[in-house]
């Protein structure tokens, strides 16, 4: 029976602080997970849901992208307490149906906070908004009118097809083929704003994009490096990993501004030392390292490497993998041999004797695996910084061998996976060579808008539809006031959504929510009931086939929505079979198959029990074909130290423990003693005394930049040991700081971990 959500908005008037947390997990976090589970699901439902999560007969977490283990090392319990609560959000008994709609408008909701439109449940029917507010239409008159909206553009580029992770690599293929058939390559995802970074180095240095580890890998390492990363809230499940690692010997080291408890302390909860005992230490060595620093702690390493390498050859460099499989070590090692030692002392705050520590255990290593998050990613230069951890893996010959390996995390489930299909603005001429021999259309070009182009180009005017198949694009996106005013300037704006989000209530003149199944539930056409694939962190392809039944019978699979959009703007003469694929989700991945590299024969192969893992020439077989000499290459960056004026401190956005991307649930961040409130801001506590201003003091965060200052107002300071100089809020109540031109070179990511700010205090 459907509930509705209560009515009541959350204020911040009770705010609280306290101490951070030591540990992560243990019995705080499995109580955590049963009561949001139950007050969404009920107790039936709740563990009806919980048993299947990531399990081979059932569907994967619309969470992280963490992999399960394979074969006899996938547990019972494969799902954490953030991933229970994506499960329990996307599974939840409450409602949003026409009478919701009727009883609120559209201005009325976008006084709301995100969270409370979050808690209002489920999606139920295709609403269009003309007026107002939002109103029923049927399927087919909803489709009918964005067809006619693209059909009158001057061009297809004035279309923006948007994409989030959560989608599967059957909608992902699809869609993409609809947007090039349509004719144009307008596809920004959201790996646009966190991993682009990283696929952007690792492309240029190793040939491919993604990391170069498996699961196996971190339990066979001797050492792993944990760098701008929370896996305490963001990928709790890497935990276990690490847990598994240090029981094995290995040693971690954390990298980071902000101390996080996870890599603290794990009190895993499917052992009794993680129920009743102390749980188990993980990191070896804890570098508080500033914001924007990392580039230079690695250039650090990469010059005291070589150091003792020339102080005793052939103890360090591995000689024989430098010289046979890789280009430019001469160049890289002339520029890192010229370090400016004081600007890294600058950069990272950090002592030698750290730094020196660090790179010891470094060179110590046998088997290394250095995996980093958004804390590297969202800085103007996040690309030269993951290069220069490249170097240092190069170095030491840690790619290719059991145990080592470079590992970007993934935050969202499938996102790899939707760039694999093809969903990128930049995609390389053989993919579009054989998606026009497969299917005999003709494939656009000209690159397409990313996520910062796009909302330039609907600013502009250059963009006039906006349709986006997941996602919460108007939180997630930079400069939060631009993006709103580019968004309702559009003549149709289409959301794919299962849940009320923020960017339903920032519309364009004429809107639509078209209401989709969750991973959660069945989903059966008309040859019967259909299971999709999606990929993890690690390259892994399997399947993923919800159990329940769908919240309303008048929700649509996306491969269904993609299908029925296809055919109606492209008539039923089109040389691409969209009825079929809707019939037979198999259709689709045969095309799959002859498209993808990597995928063939993929019916057969994603359903052996475990799914199978793509090819990665520098995992294999240490071989680096993608790189223009194919070798892998060594870079010599240009060393950035950010300079922050006096009296301003430098500002990152990151997630509280109590959500997941933009998806809010709940006021409180156990881990950093926040209860009951979201607009805080993290600051050291000898920052807050050189600044005159009281722990619990209220203030504005104004970013300078230099096109203007913009301001988020209300803020309640919190003293934290965070880095000094540093100050961490969460997003997306910060977002609007962020500048939209502020962007990482080569990626063009946004910046959002690393803003100068000033606190105002309030009056």
């Amino acid at each position: 029976m459907a509930r509705e959500a209560p009515h009541t908005d959350v204020t911040e008037d009770e705010l609280a602080t306290g101490e951070p947390k030591t540990f992560a997990a243990g019995i705080p976090g499995v109580a955590a997970t049963l009561r949001h589970s139950m007050a969404q699901m009920g107790v039936a439902r709740t563990a009806r849901t919980l048993r299947v999560i990531n399990q081979r007969d059932g569907f994967d977490c619309p969470g992280c992208a963490w992999p399960e283990g394979r074969g006899e090392h996938r547990k019972a319990v494969e799902f954490c307490e953030n991933g229970a609560k994506a499960v329990a959000e996307e599974a939840t008994l409450r409602r949003v149906g026409r009478e919701f709609f009727a009883s609120h408008s559209v201005a009325e909701l976008a006084e709301r906070t995100d969270y409370w439109l979050g808690q209002q449940g489920r999606l139920t029917e295709p609403m269009v908004l003309r007026g107002t507010h939002y109103e029923p239409i049927g399927w087919d008159a909803a489709f009918a009118l964005i067809a006619e909206h693209l059909r009158a553009l001057s061009t297809p580029d004035e279309a923006v097809f948007y994409t989030s992770g959560r989608t599967s690599n059957e909608a992902a293929f699809l869609y993409q083929l609809l947007v090039r058939s349509y004719g144009t390559n307008n596809l920004p995802d959201c790996s646009n704003m966190c991993h682009e970074s990283s696929g952007a180095a690792l492309a240029q240095t190793t040939g491919i994009g993604k990391g170069s580890v498996t699961l196996a890998d971190l339990e066979q390492a001797d050492l792993i490096v944990v760098v701008g990363q929370n896996p305490g809230t963001n990928h709790p499940r890497m935990l276990s990993a690490l847990e598994a690692a240090k029981g094995n010997g290995a040693k971690i080291v954390a990298v980071n501004p902000l101390p996080e408890a996870g890599l603290l302390r794990f009190k895993n909860p499917q052992n009794v030392r993680g129920v009743v005992g102390r749980g188990t230490p993980l990191a070896d060595q804890f570098l508080q390292i500033r914001l924007a620093g990392d580039q230079a702690l690695f250039q650090a390493v990469g010059n005291l490497l070589l150091r003792w390498e020339d102080a005793r050859p052939g103890t360090v460099v591995d000689r024989a993998f430098v010289e046979r499989s890789t280009v430019d070590f001469d160049r890289y090692a002339e520029h890192v041999r010229a370090l400016d030692w004081e600007a890294v002392f600058a950069a990272t705050g950090l002592t030698h004797g750290e730094i020196e520590k660090f790179a010891r255990t470094v060179a110590d290593s046998k088997r290394m695996i250095v995996c980093w998050a958004m804390g590297l990613t969202q800085h103007r230069h996040a690309v030269a910084t993951i290069r220069e951890i490249a170097n240092v893996v190069l170095v030491r010959g840690m790619i290719g061998k059991p145990g080592a390996g470079l590992c970007p995390v993934r935050g969202h489930s499938n996102v790899q996976g939707d760039r694999t299909m093809g969903i990128w603005e930049k995609m390389p001429e053989a993919f579009l060579s054989a998606l026009e021999s497969e299917f005999g259309v003709p494939v656009p070009r000209k690159h397409g808008y990313d996520t910062v182009e796009a909302i330039r180009a609907m600013r502009d005017g250059k963009a006039k539809v906006f349709m986006a198949v997941g996602g919460n694009f108007a939180a997630a996106t930079p400069d939060t006031e631009v993006t709103e005013a580019a968004l309702r300037q559009c003549e149709l704006t289409v959301q794919v959504s299962t849940k009320l989000n923020r960017s339903h209530v920032v519309p364009g003149r004429t809107a639509l929510i078209l209401p989709t199944l969750g991973r959660t539930e069945r989903d059966k056409q008309a040859s019967g009931e259909q299971f999709v694939t999606v990929e993890d962190s690690m390259s892994v392809v399997h399947r993923s086939r919800g159990r329940l039944d769908p919240a309303s019978p008048h929700l649509r699979s996306e491969v269904a929505i993609i299908c029925g959009l296809a055919q109606a703007l492209f008539g039923p003469d089109h040389p691409v079979p969209w009825a079929r694929f809707v019939e037979d989700y198999d259709r689709v991945r045969d095309h799959i198959a002859n498209v993808v590299p990597g995928c063939a024969d993929y019916n057969t192969r994603v359903r052996t029990p475990d799914g199978f893992v793509l090819p990665h020439a520098p995992r294999d077989a240490r071989e680096f074909r993608g790189t223009e000499s194919g070798k892998a290459l060594f870079t010599a960056n240009e060393l950035t130290v950010l300079e922050v004026p006096p009296g301003r401190l430098l500002l990152q956005t990151l997630r509280s423990h109590d959500q997941y991307n933009t998806t809010i649930y709940g006021m409180d961040d156990r881990y950093r003693g926040v209860k009951d409130g979201r607009r805080v801001v993290f600051v050291n506590p000898d920052d807050l005394a050189a600044l005159s201003i009281d722990d619990g003091a209220l203030v504005d965060l104004v970013s300078e930049y230099a096109d203007r200052e913009r301001r988020a107002e209300r803020f309640r300071v919190v003293a934290y040991p965070t880095a000094r100089g540093c100050a961490a809020t969460y997003f997306p109540e910060a977002n609007n700081l962020v500048p939209l031109d502020s962007t990482a070179e080569v990626s063009n990511t946004p910046t959002s971990k690393s803003l100068v700010v000033r606190l105002e205090p309030r009056p």
